[in-house]
Formats: C-alpha cells, sequence, structure tokens
C-alpha cells in the first residue's frame, strides 16, 4: 500500500451564522457617568439610520466638562424613551434621539437641572468646538496671569490699603474671567439642595475671598477651571480613540459609470451594487465583494489582523481598509452608512452607555461623599472654635482648604476614562467589547465553552490526506479521474476533494448520484465510482488492509471517499474540519490565565476527541443539540463556574445568551454577530477570547489605582489640613493633580490596542 502523503494546508474563507438575536443580559443604559459617552456630536454614519426627525439637537451653554454631562445625564435617567445620548462638550451641544413628543419634557428636565438650553437646527460644526476650546483656554490663561498678579500686589504691599483694594479688584477679575460659569451652576446646585464639585469650589472661594484670602480665592479658581479643562482634552482623546476611526473611509470613491467609464464620486451617494475601483495604496471607502482582481489588503483598522491577507474575485472587503497591491474592483454590498467600520463604531458608541459594575460603585459612593465632606467642613468650621478653642477665622480657612481637597472630580473621572480607553483599545484589536460591564466581568471567567465547528476550527471540510492504493494505472491519472468526478458534486466531501486535487478535469459519461453513498460514471469506456466506506463494502471490494487504514482515519476524526473501478479500490482520500491556525496557541493561553477551555460540540466523539487533542482540550462534550449545550453552561453556573460561550452559529445561540459572556466569532461582514453577542471577534480569531481577559484584568487593575489614588491623595491632604500643615494652594494642586494623575493613568490602556501580535497566517478572504 502506498504511503499517504498530506496535502498543504491552505486557508479558505468561510461565512459565518448569526448568532443569539437579543441577548438576555446587559441592558443599555440611556444615562451613565461623565466620561462614557459619544466624542462626536455630529451622527456618524452608522446611527445616521436614525430618523433625523427623532434627533433633538440642543446648546448647553454651561456645559464644559464631564462634570456637567453628569448631571444632564442624571436629569434625563427617567426618561425611557431615549435611544441615545451624544455630547459635544468642546461645542457645548448634545443630540438627544428620543421621539419628538418627548422633547418638551427632555428640554424641561435638563432646564430643571439648572442648564439654560437652546434649541438648534443643526449640529455645530467640529472647528466650531475647537475654536471655542481654544478660546476658553486663552481665557483661563489670562485669568490665572491676572490671580499672578494679584498674588504679586498681595506679597509687595500686604499692608497698603490702596494696593489691597488693587489686588482685591484683580482677584475679583481673575475669579470672574475663570469662574463665572462655576459660581452659576454651584449656585444653581446650591439651590435644588444639591452638592456637587461646582457648589464646593464656589463655597470654597467665596469664603477664602470674604475672610481676606483674596490671592489664594483667585488662585484656587483660575487653576481649578484651568485643570477642568485639561482634564476634559484628556477624556476626549479616550473618547476620539474610536471616533478617528471615522476619518479612515475616505469620502470619494471611484464608481463605474453606465457606459463603463471610472468617475470620482461622494462615498455616500453609491448605491449598494455598483462596483468601485480601488487602486494600489488607497483607502477603500465602502464594503464590498471583490469581482475582479488580486491584492494584499491591511484590515487592520477593522480586525486588527498584523498580516495583510490576499483578496481576490468573492472575497469580502471592508471600508477604511488599504489595498496595498494590485488594483481591485468590488461590488458594493452596504451603504456608506452602514459599512462594517460604521458599525463598529455605533457599537463602541453604545458600549460607553453601559456601566461597569466599578463606575456605578464610585458614582454611588460619590454621592454620599461630597455631601459628607460639606459636613465635616462645617464641623470645623463651627464645632473646632466652639470645643477646641480655634480661632473663628482660622477654623473657617481649614474649612474651605477642606472643600477644596475633598473636590470628588478625580474620583468620578477615574472609571469612565479607564473604561473607555479600554473598550478603545480592544476595538483597535479587533475586538468589539459591547459595554464596561462585559469589560469588567470577562476578568472573572474561569471556564471558556467553545464551539467547534467555525470556532476552534475552520468550519469547511478539506482533503487533509490522500492515497493511490493500486499500480495498475498511473497515479497521475487515479487522481485526475478522482477530481473529474467529485467535481460534478456538489456534496460538501467531495467539493473538498475536488479542492485538494490538481489537474485538468477529463469528461465524464453516464455521471449519476447515489445518495448516501457517493457519485459514478465512465471515463475513457470505463467506470468508476467515487464513495463511501459503506458503498464500497456492498461492492465487497473492502480488505483487511483497507478496513485497518479506514479505521486509522476514522480515529482520528475523518471522514473517508475512495475511488474504485469494477476490479479494485485505486485510492482513498480522507477529509476533515482542520483546525484554526490560532486555536492551539489560544487554548495554551486559556490555560496559562488560569481559565478552562471545554468543547461543546454536536459532531461525535471521536471527531471531538481528535480535535481537542489536537488544539489541547482536555475536556469535551460530544453528540450535543443545542439544548444540550444550553443544560451545560446552565449547569456549570449553577455550581458556582463563571463561564463564557465562544461560538459562531445558530445552533450556539440559546448558550450564547446564557452564559455569563457570549463572544461571536467572525464578526466582519455579518450584522447578525455584531448585533447578537456581548464580544464580538473580528477577525475570527480564538486568541483575542485569552487577550479580552487580559485587558479585563487590567483594566480592573488600572480602575483600582485610580480609585486609590484619588482617594489616598485625599485623605493625605484632609489630615495635612486638620492639623494646620495645608493652604488653599495645596490643595487646588492636589485636587488638580489627582485628576489629571487617573486620567493618564486610565489613558495607558489605550497603548494595548498598539500591541503588535504576529498573526499564524493570513486568511484569505
Amino acid at each position: 500500500m502506498a504511503a499517504m502523503s498530506e496535502p498543504a494546508s491552505t486557508s479558505t474563507p468561510h461565512a459565518h451564522q448569526p448568532h443569539h438575536a437579543g441577548h438576555g443580559h446587559g441592558h443599555t443604559e440611556s444615562c451613565c457617568s461623565a466620561a462614557c459617552s459619544a466624542a462626536v456630536l455630529p451622527p456618524s454614519p452608522a446611527s445616521s439610520a436614525a430618523p433625523a426627525a427623532e434627533s433633538l439637537l440642543l446648546r448647553i451653554p454651561a456645559m464644559d466638562c464631564p462634570t456637567e454631562e453628569g448631571q444632564i445625564r442624571r436629569a434625563l435617567e427617567s426618561f425611557g424613551s431615549i435611544r441615545r445620548l451624544r455630547f459635544d462638550l468642546a461645542g457645548r451641544a448634545l443630540a438627544v434621539e428620543a421621539p419628538p413628543s418627548a422633547w418638551d419634557a427632555i428640554v424641561g428636565a435638563i432646564q430643571g437641572a439648572g442648564f439654560a438650553t437652546e434649541i438648534l437646527s443643526a449640529p455645530p460644526a467640529p472647528e466650531a468646538g475647537v475654536k471655542a476650546q481654544r478660546t476658553e483656554f486663552l481665557r483661563l490663561l489670562a485669568a490665572l496671569a491676572v490671580a499672578v498678579l494679584a498674588e504679586g500686589v498681595h506679597f509687595l504691599a500686604p499692608d497698603a490699603m490702596s494696593w489691597k483694594l488693587g489686588g482685591m479688584a484683580l482677584a475679583a477679575g481673575a475669579i470672574a474671567l475663570a469662574g463665572l460659569s462655576v459660581f452659576r451652576k454651584g449656585l444653581a446646585a446650591l439651590f435644588r439642595a444639591r452638592l456637587d464639585i461646582n457648589a464646593l469650589m464656589s463655597v470654597a472661594v467665596a469664603g477664602a475671598f470674604a475672610i481676606g484670602q483674596w490671592p489664594e480665592a483667585a488662585m484656587v479658581m483660575a487653576l481649578y477651571a484651568l485643570a477642568e479643562l485639561i482634564e476634559a482634552r484628556a477624556v476626549d482623546r479616550a473618547r476620539n480613540a474610536i471616533a478617528g476611526l471615522l476619518a479612515l473611509s475616505p469620502q470619494q470613491a471611484e464608481m463605474r459609470q453606465a457606459d463603463g467609464a471610472w468617475a470620482s464620486v461622494a462615498a455616500k451617494e453609491v448605491a449598494v451594487g455598483a462596483v468601485v475601483r480601488v487602486r494600489p495604496g488607497e483607502r477603500l471607502a465602502l464594503d464590498g465583494r471583490v469581482t475582479k482582481g488580486q491584492g494584499a489588503v491591511d484590515q487592520s483598522p477593522v480586525t486588527g489582523e498584523s498580516v495583510p491577507v490576499d483578496k481576490g474575485p468573492g472575497d469580502e472587503v471592508f471600508a477604511g481598509t488599504i489595498n496595498q497591491n494590485g488594483a481591485l474592483e468590488f461590488e458594493v454590498t452596504a451603504p456608506a452608512g452602514d459599512t462594517v467600520l460604521a458599525r463598529i463604531i455605533h457599537a463602541v458608541e453604545e458600549a460607553q452607555g453601559k456601566r461597569a459594575p466599578t463606575q456605578r460603585l464610585v458614582d454611588r459612593f460619590a454621592e454620599v461623599y461630597t455631601p459628607a465632606v460639606f459636613v465635616l467642613a462645617l464641623a470645623v468650621a463651627l464645632g473646632a472654635p466652639l470645643l477646641l478653642g480655634w480661632p473663628w477665622l482660622a477654623a473657617l480657612y481649614k474649612a474651605l482648604v477642606l472643600l477644596v481637597i475633598a473636590c470628588p472630580c478625580a474620583l468620578v473621572i477615574s472609571t469612565p476614562v479607564t473604561v473607555v480607553s479600554g473598550l478603545a483599545a480592544a476595538a483597535r484589536r479587533g475586538i468589539l467589547i459591547k459595554g464596561g460591564v462585559y469589560l469588567e466581568q470577562a476578568r472573572r471567567l474561569d471556564t471558556v465553552a467553545l464551539d467547534k465547528t467555525g470556532t476552534v476550527t475552520e468550519g469547511k471540510p478539506r482533503l487533509v490526506a490522500q492515497a493511490v492504493l493500486s499500480d495498475a494505472i498511473a497515479a497521475d491519472e487515479v487522481l485526475r479521474i478522482a477530481r473529474s468526478l467529485a467535481a460534478r458534486s456538489d456534496h460538501p466531501v467531495s467539493k473538498a476533494v475536488a479542492l485538494g486535487l490538481e489537474g485538468a478535469l477529463l469528461p465524464v459519461e453516464r455521471f449519476g448520484a447515489e445518495a448516501g453513498r457517493g457519485v459514478g460514471g465512465t471515463v475513457d469506456g470505463r467506470d468508476y465510482v467515487l464513495g463511501n466506506h459503506r458503498w464500497i463494502e456492498d461492492r465487497r471490494q473492502c480488505s483487511p488492509e483497507l478496513e485497518a487504514h479506514l479505521h486509522e482515519h476514522e480515529m482520528q476524526g475523518r471522514t473517508c471517499t475512495l475511488l474504485a473501478d469494477p476490479d479494485q479500490v485505486l485510492a482513498l482520500f480522507a477529509v476533515a474540519d482542520t483546525l484554526k491556525p490560532s486555536s492551539e496557541e489560544a487554548v495554551a493561553e486559556l490555560l496559562g490565565l488560569g481559565v478552562t477551555p471545554v468543547m461543546l460540540t454536536g459532531d461525535n466523539l471521536a471527531t471531538a476527541q481528535a480535535m481537542a487533542a489536537r488544539a489541547g482540550i482536555q475536556e469535551l462534550r460530544a453528540n450535543l443539540l443545542p439544548q444540550d449545550k444550553l443544560d451545560a453552561i446552565e449547569a456549570w453556573a449553577r455550581s458556582g463556574r463563571r463561564v463564557a460561550m465562544v461560538g459562531d452559529g445558530i445552533n450556539d445561540a440559546p448558550a450564547l445568551a446564557a452564559s455569563a459572556i457570549g463572544f461571536a466569532m467572525g464578526g466582519a461582514g455579518t450584522h447578525s454577530a455584531m448585533e447578537a453577542a456581548d464580544v464580538v471577534i473580528m477577525n475570527d480569531d480564538l486568541r483575542r477570547v485569552p487577550e479580552t481577559i487580559r485587558l479585563s484584568r487590567r483594566t480592573h487593575a488600572v480602575l483600582w489605582q485610580n480609585i486609590a489614588l484619588a482617594l489616598g491623595i485625599k485623605l493625605v491632604f484632609l489630615l495635612l489640613a486638620l492639623f494646620d500643615n495645608a493652604t488653599m494652594w495645596m490643595a487646588v494642586f492636589a485636587d488638580m493633580g489627582a485628576s489629571l494623575l487617573v486620567v493618564f493613568n486610565g489613558l495607558r490602556l489605550l497603548r494595548s490596542g498598539n500591541r503588535s501580535q504576529p498573526e499564524p497566517g493570513s486568511r484569505a478572504g
């Protein structure tokens, strides 16, 4: 018997099936913490599907930092009809997606929260927001310069009345330049009996000025307002990490006209079905399917793949990707507003509206913390002189220092900027996480259930081994006969044989198919059959040697088909689903993280065992129906295991819905996968599952680092203030420093999205 040969493994594109619709856990919240909002107000292409008539555009002059954003969100959280809020802090504008019948009530709620509101007819231009922010920065620098001048006057002539009056006027001018909006918002909060950051700063600055500490009052207000602006810009960096993807799609596309000529037109005007051309080095403006040409496409903006992917006729291409070589023509499959890239941006914007557990905890803590500190400051101001004999002015000064130190800005901003950075880092790697709640929960997973077909394996049968068993006919001729018969069948096994063999097709006469057996026909006047084990047995052509050979392959989970003429079996072909290049490494990474991978499959036990052994999976369950997979997930959950389900098919939907986190494989190009799962792996790479867990653990660590930084710095300065070792200068620098520290610490996660990871091999299409 001839030795078996292993054909070279080539990767073939395959379509992915939709996942569970309406995933059963994690509800969309229309209101969330400060920094978790869309970074740009003008509707993204993905969001343009919503009727324009249902988008209320507002200008809110007093809304210039994440604190106000959070207050407005809280004011609107009772409106269940609001689909989405999109804040533009730079332009001081808000877009509310809600039914027109609710608009009056929404405007009333915002005004009731103390914010004057104007209705806009169109979104402000992005340049307007940038210009406004630049103007504000210059205004605050001027306020800081005036405050420094007031401090200089106080230092040079502290006792001269005329100089003192001039210094007070300068201090008042600095406060007016930097803090009028803070005072307006602080007074509005006090009138509503709500103690927020603006109320604390208003009381502290007004009190300091009243007791004669006007130089410090001016410096505190100028530095506070400047720190708020810097902090808002830093937060924007995290939020704009995804919105910046919009710039990846060109606004123009080269479309073929009715007369065959090519013309450059606006991408948004290109209809589905039109043919578009992209030259080497150009970005694709739209999604499509290649009709002509060959080329390597850099898909990293969409899928995170670091290796360019070869594209040819029939392969899908995506907007925002880069054609590196070879001109491509493709048929447009989605309008500009519904490309994969646009849907990614839309999904991440929606994800920012789902608060992580730590985020909700911090928000609740801040609501108690701020009034508690105010009460402590009041106790120091009134109680210390009566009980400890402190001078009244000294006690009041200490109380004001406490108010400045206790400003909860750093604490409130510590979680959302971290979560948004984590979501953006994941998206850059082709991992679409549908909310902060899933980003946090992933670190707690101890079991990952993996569907076999299409998840651990490629999901398409391939010819993995072949053997010519007779020398009666030349080996090349035997393979050509087998390919000629297989090419005429539409059975998946026959297709795999035809694709795996080379050579010209021979004419086949009297071709026919036997249901459940195989195909047959006449080649060069001689009859041949290409069939399964059972058919060869029925023809009485099996031998002990052949049975042993078949058994060896079947134990490895392979399906065998045999070529025979009337006298003997001529060749054997073994077909099997193949392991994805990334699966073995992904399983090893999961085990290294202390997470147990389990295979759940509807395939037979022998095939499941063979694939699990190759991937390194020790625990498996085979012959499962969709209900059986669901039962397994629920049983593990009842036993205390935290289980994620990873799948790519309709039959995985019940298990995906019941799992702690549902991972959908291969989201690029499929609407349903992006809508259904909690996490979508855009490039079909199983290694992204352990990467999600690692990112979750890093995010959790940074979250608690930020909380510790925010509270620790404030605790130290609270103690210093109580023991007469802190001034308002120190207090404002402590508050500003803590805020900037937690923001920039959170932004470190963005670097996770730039980490290069070599791919095991490019995947065609």
